[in-house]
């Protein structure tokens, strides 16, 4: 085994060096540009797209060159077992990624904490490791499509979409990378056996290639579902989204309106004798959008960036850094790159509740101030004295998505209210603003998609319109309010519009009915060691009766399909009995994998019985 893997060392030792050569050359012209540390999450995914896209090609390359009958019977014909045998030829494979994508990262990083100023944390130390686990990931799935049976074994590349659809982040991330791995080395040895296109015969084997094969086929399923209805939508020229006039009431047609027109909507199915005098200043006055400054919210010792952590203060020359390790803002001189030390809140210095990122000023602020917003916090950067002085405090639980100038006064957004300042304390002193009111936000801060106001004489009017995620089963009942903000305080809903859905049912529920058990899996992996991100919350609706029917209509074909097709398949009882039980819970993607998995019964040769001579 040893020599094996020796062997295998020497064999790709100068494709590996020169791998490492080029990773390397290039991380550190991009770092002489840029800080590689801190970009956003885009960055993070071509690098780690051109990591897996490198081990799939090698995985491809290396056991494709075994595969043909002559060199995999010669490499099997030796007195190792063949999980040895495929230990060493992955181990050495695994090594040179090692050398060749791990090993860059980590010497940029080094460099970057040595001979900088930049910001290096512990996230980032991490970052070798997540290269290494996506290029192997990627090593693993080229293997096991080479190994496997040709129509079924391109499954195992379902097993890299777990570090992309993972919503966990820091080293939990990292511990889904290292899930997806453990399965794919599992799959890569249980498919390495003397007769290739065998179908797998104990348990374990069974479950460890037939799960990914069936998660392959149910997104196969809601690809062509999806994009095969919006192709003949489109041919038909009725997709809701490519209509010159959308439908009529529904997500399109308000997603599309002004926001003078959806507030003139919105009080059209409004009853409050104010209603007519509403609609004609809604008309006259400039109507306010508020939409929040975080797609998510920022994770402290997140490996990647969900939004900007750095900021230029252009009068002072200084670039500051959020560092989640000191969980402080970190400068140093753009012009030199001499460092400035590290800047917290107030006099004391002290850290930031949550990881800051900088918006634009308040009103009425200098042009170079900077608000940051950090959790429940929103902070004000004065440049002209390089301080932080906390402005805004939201109750504890609550995130700060956003604030904007609405007349003279300002509007704060969280994922639960929207609270109201008096614009005068802005400018008037730095001590903390206090809310004149606060409006509860109806429904759940993901499925908002556009808020807008405007001031009234006597408080504010506010419209709130949920239509996002309405064409997918995460959306909530589309719908629109407008509420009524008195000067005192009260809260008075003014109006509630039902939205229409412009899709129907069974095209927003495609990722259920094919397998709810696979969906329940989908899910529960996705969210595996996650935090709860506020800016998902939406509130879905319970699924329509008919999909239920859909659903298990489809579960009962595929039971009663499995019955029929065991009966041709090399099965004992009790395998027969389990592939029956599975697809009756699974679906028609167990019944795929099923088919797939095992052919068919060769008919056995007739033979010609001869009289024998007496």
């Amino acid at each position: 085994m040893r020599d094996l893997i020796k062997a295998e060392l020497l064999r790709f030792r100068g494709w590996a060096l020169g791998a490492f050569a080029v990773h390397l050359l290039v991380l550190l012209f991009f770092t002489r540009l840029v800080d590689l540390a801190q970009q956003p999450i885009f960055v993070y995914r071509v690098f780690g797209g051109v990591d897996v896209l490198a081990g799939v090609l090698l995985g491809l390359y290396q056991m494709g060159s075994y595969r043909r009958p002559n060199v995999w019977l010669n490499l099997l014909h030796r007195p190792l077992a063949p999980g040895r045998i495929a230990t060493a030829l992955l181990g050495a494979g695994l090594v040179w990624l090692a050398v060749a994508v791990a090993l860059p990262v980590l010497l940029a990083a080094a460099y970057q904490a040595g001979l900088t100023a930049r910001v290096v944390d512990l996230r980032h130390w991490l970052l070798p490791l997540a290269a290494w686990s996506l290029a192997a990931c990627g090593y693993l799935a080229g293997a096991c499509c080479m190994l496997g049976r040709p129509r079924s074994a391109v499954a195992a590349l379902v097993l890299l979409l777990v570090p992309v659809a993972s919503q966990a982040s820091g080293a939990w991330a990292l511990l889904m990378q290292v899930f997806a791995l453990a399965w794919l080395a599992a799959m890569a040895v249980a498919s390495f056996k003397p007769d290739l296109s065998a179908p797998p015969r104990s348990l374990g084997a069974t479950v460890l290639l037939a799960l990914p094969l069936q998660m392959a086929v149910y997104v196969a399923i809601i690809v062509v579902v999806q994009v095969g209805a919006q192709v003949i939508w489109m041919v038909q020229g009725t997709h809701p989204n490519n209509t010159d006039t959308p439908p009529r009431g529904g997500q399109n047609e308000t997603e599309r309106m002004t926001p003078q027109q959806r507030m003139l909507a919105g009080l059209a199915a409004s009853t409050a004798p104010e209603a007519p005098l509403w609609r004609e200043q809604v008309a006259l006055s400039d109507v306010v959008a508020i939409a929040p400054d975080l797609d998510e919210v920022p994770v402290r010792g997140a490996l990647t960036n969900a939004a900007p952590v750095d900021f230029d203060d252009p009068a002072r020359g200084v670039r500051w850094t959020f560092s989640h390790d000191r969980m402080r803002l970190s400068g140093y001189r753009i012009a030199g790159g001499r460092a400035v030390g590290t800047l917290g809140v107030g006099d004391a210095n002290a850290a930031f509740p949550a990881p800051a990122v900088a918006t634009r000023g308040l009103p009425g602020q200098p042009k170079e101030d900077r608000s940051l917003l950090a959790g429940n916090m929103l902070y004000h950067y004065v440049s002209e004295t390089g301080r932080v002085f906390p402005r805004i405090r939201l109750p504890d639980g609550e995130w700060l998505l956003a604030t904007a100038p609405v007349g003279e006064n300002l509007v704060a957004l969280s994922n639960r209210a929207l609270y109201f300042f008096d614009g005068r304390d802005v400018v008037a002193s730095e001590n903390l603003l206090r809310p004149r009111q606060r409006m509860p936000i109806p429904g759940g801060p993901g499925g908002l998609h556009n808020l807008e106001l405007i001031e009234l004489v006597d408080g504010y009017l506010v419209s709130n319109a949920y239509t996002n995620y309405d064409y997918t089963m995460a959306g909530a009942a589309p719908y629109q309010t407008v509420t009524w903000v008195h000067d005192d305080g009260r809260v008075t809903l003014a109006a509630r519009r039902p939205i229409a859905f412009d899709y129907p049912a069974w095209f927003r529920y495609q990722s259920w009915w094919p397998s709810p058990a696979l969906y329940a899996l989908r899910q529960g992996v996705t969210g595996l060691f996650a935090a709860p991100d506020p800016m998902q919350v939406a509130n879905p609706e319970p699924r329509p009766r008919a999909i239920l029917w859909l659903a298990g209509a489809l579960m009962l074909v595929a039971s009663l399909a499995a019955l029929w097709l065991v009966r041709l398949r090399p099965l004992s009882l009790l395998g027969k009995v389990a592939w029956v039980v599975a697809c009756g819970a699974i679906g028609l993607p167990a019944l795929a994998s099923l088919w797939l998995l095992y052919p068919a019964h060769e008919p056995a040769p007739r033979t010609r019985l001869e009289p024998a001579a007496a």
